[in-house]
């Protein structure tokens, strides 16, 4: 199989349905910024963490998977498949490991600055990322309505993403950098 097909030559691209837009159409500006924080959840994944947060990541990266096809579709002309629709168990998922990461960390007294530790600071880029593909979604949603599993799991990937930042920094024995006002 060829990896080039030279159909994108003109500056479009193929929907899941066939239907053929611009690059820069807002729907693959979604999935596009999804696939990126995909990407950066890759990289965290590779460093020395402990089993259960590279799996809960690989978890993830397996649900941003169906988020982009999600997102992919074109519902006009053709149905979602199963495996592409967030279900409200994703986002509990979410929220319960936020909570287990959380039980064990400090208060928060101050605002915290990306970084602390590579894997922190490279947490920080998951969250930030995670926030722009919201934002994409969102614009999305003005023009293509999107479930709202979808924009709630979007919404909990940043929080999910500082809480583990504020974990792995504190597991590896750094310090968190407040912000001096």
């Amino acid at each position: 199989m060829k990896i080039y097909t030279k159909t994108g030559d003109e500056g479009k691209t193929g929907l899941i349905g066939g239907t053929r837009v611009m690059k820069n159409d807002v729907r693959i500006e979604a999935y596009g910024t999804v696939d990126e924080l995909n990407s950066f959840i890759g990289l965290l994944a590779s460093f020395d963490l402990l089993k259960p947060e590279v799996h809960f990541l690989e978890k993830i990266q397996h649900r941003l998977f169906a988020v982009g096809s999600h997102l992919a579709t074109d519902r006009s002309k053709i149905n979602l498949h199963e495996a592409s629709i967030i279900q409200p168990d994703d986002i509990k998922e979410i929220e319960s490991e936020i909570d287990r990461l959380n039980e064990n960390l400090p208060e928060l007294r101050a605002f915290i600055l990306p970084g602390g530790s590579t894997e922190g600071g490279i947490c920080h880029i998951c969250r930030t990322v995670s926030r722009r593909a919201e934002r994409r979604i969102l614009d999305l949603n003005d023009v293509y309505p999107v479930d709202k599993q979808i924009i709630m799991f979007a919404n909990r990937l940043s929080d999910y993403f500082f809480v583990l930042s504020r974990y792995i920094t504190l597991k590896k024995g750094n310090k968190e950098i407040l912000w001096k006002k």
